[in-house]
């Protein structure tokens, strides 16, 4: 059974930076697409960044530059790099996997079929 836990969400003020981190484990595909969601009550879920199996990645236009993703493969963890922190960025953040792999990962979340439980994140202006 695949499991992915969120940790690293916090309070900061805008500016800031947080490091979010993601335990996977339980997978047995060797195809996968990883990555970070976030959503805002009453809003969709967005995609913020996917990686696949060959370490392709896939970000979304409004965090190029400030969020970057990367991954401890020995360790099974996948973290969130985010910098200069804004209000609007305030969400409950998502890891996520499926297993569908190189080359259709996809920033769509209907595509994920593994989640996390969130991690929040506020900043404050």
């Amino acid at each position: 059974q695949v499991q992915l836990v969120e940790s690293g969400g916090d309070s900061v003020q805008s500016g800031g930076s947080l490091r979010l981190a993601c335990a996977v484990s339980g997978y047995t595909s060797t195809k996968s697409c990883t990555g970070w969601f976030r959503q805002v009550p009453g809003k969709a879920r967005e995609g913020v960044v996917v990686r696949d199996e060959l370490g392709g990645m896939l970000y979304a236009d409004p965090f190029k530059g400030r969020f970057r993703l990367s991954q401890d493969s020995a360790k099974n963890m996948l973290y969130l790099q985010m910098d200069n922190l804004k209000p609007e960025d305030t969400a409950i953040y998502f890891c996520a996997r499926n297993d569908i792999g190189w080359p259709r990962c996809e920033l769509n979340s209907g595509t994920y079929k593994y989640w996390g439980q969130g991690t929040q994140v506020t900043v404050s202006s």
